[in-house]
């Protein structure tokens, strides 16, 4: 058996396996093994790694196909990066602008909530993972998700691992890790099936409204895709918090 010490900066010591939560790993392999399969071993996807540094020659920048050697020590680092790095030696693609997402069938809350911060969420909880793979490829879309399996397809290119469960924590991860806070646009699409929302006139939805909003409330939004109506009410202040922590 050959060995390689492997150092992970930054979340990936979360993204890691139980057993290797310091974000040190001596790890064992056999044979011709890339950096890509090894780091992936230990739980921690390719959409996870941004940099790895040889650190027997700090000048030394691996890609995903470099075979482990016996004695390598290897840092690697997630995105986004606050190293002096020339971008040419990152190994993620850059995310489509504006970036658009996908998100698994266990984050439909997450979806909502980005959706109501005006970013393109695409979702529905019957997908499987071949079809979600395939959005991300085709449409380019940044894919989310808690299934390391999924992430670890060679076919995505793009992609998240969500760590917490909790969904205001979740939107936390994907504002940090995207840097999102510039481009928020706060109830710009609809929560429910992600159309961007639309201005209305009061007049011609009034038939609509309860007596209490048509009375305390003006300023309302349309769906054009399935027709709800949206408002500043009581719910409004809860969310624009959340919005708030997220770009804190």
């Amino acid at each position: 058996m050959k060995s390689a010490v492997f150092r992970f900066y930054g979340y990936l010591k979360e993204i890691l396996r139980r057993e290797h939560k310091n974000g040190l790993v001596e790890h064992r392999f056999s044979g011709k093994q890339s950096v890509k399969d090894r780091i992936e071993s230990m739980g921690v996807p390719h959409t996870e790694v941004d940099l790895i540094i040889s650190a027997a020659d700090r000048n030394e920048f691996l890609d995903f196909s470099y075979a482990v050697r016996a004695g390598d020590r290897l840092a690697v680092y997630p995105p986004p990066l606050n190293l002096d790095v020339n971008s040419q030696r990152l190994l993620q693609p850059v995310p489509p602008d504006p970036i658009r997402f996908v998100l698994d069938a266990h984050l439909g809350k997450l979806a909502s909530y980005l959706r109501m911060m005006g970013f393109d969420a695409w979702y529905h909880n019957d997908y499987d993972d071949p079809e979600l793979a395939r959005i991300q490829k085709e449409e380019e879309r940044v894919l989310l998700s808690r299934d390391r399996g999924l992430l670890q397809r060679k076919k995505v290119k793009l992609g998240h691992l969500i760590i917490s469960d909790d969904p205001a924590r979740q939107l936390q991860e994907v504002v940090a890790r995207y840097r999102l806070q510039e481009n928020i646009n706060e109830f710009g699409r609809c929560p429910e099936c992600n159309s961007l929302l639309k201005k209305v006139d009061k007049e011609q939805i009034i038939d609509r409204l309860k007596p209490l909003t048509k009375k305390y409330y003006d300023n309302f939004k349309l769906c054009p895709g399935c027709a709800r109506i949206y408002w500043r009410g009581s719910h409004y202040n809860n969310i624009k918090k959340m919005i708030d922590r997220c770009c804190q």
